[in-house]
């Protein structure tokens, strides 16, 4: 069965960085787009940014300049990579992925079970 497992979250001050990673397992044929989404609480989830199978990508403003998505498709491993970090980035963060698996070849959205990310003083 697929899964999406992060990881890398933690406790960060302002200005600093921190590397999430997202492995996709289980049967996996192909892979499509893949993104990370955050929600902060009492707010809705939203999009981070995304890259697709060409390696083309796009962010959310907020983040653009600061954060880059990259992949090691080997590993079929997604990452994050989150610099200079500002409070208000606090949040959970979720990957997710448009996946096909060997058992029936369709593309599925698959979401990962998120990552704390906490920036403070």
């Amino acid at each position: 069965q697929v899964q999406l497992v992060e990881s890398g979250g933690g406790w960060v001050q302002p200005g600093g960085s921190l590397r999430l990673s997202c492995v996709a397992s289980g049967g996996i044929f192909s892979i499509t787009a893949r993104r990370w989404y955050r929600q902060a609480p009492g707010k809705e989830r939203e999009l981070v940014g995304w890259i697709s199978r060409d390696g083309s990508s796009d962010y959310e403003d907020s983040v653009k300049g600061r954060f880059t998505i990259s992949v090691d498709n080997a590993k079929n491993t997604v990452f994050l990579q989150m610099n200079n970090l500002k409070p208000e980035d606090t949040a959970v963060y979720y990957c997710n992925a448009d996946i096909a698996a060997y058992s029936d070849y369709r593309m599925i959205t698959y979401w990962g079970q998120g990552t704390q990310v906490t920036v403070s003083s």
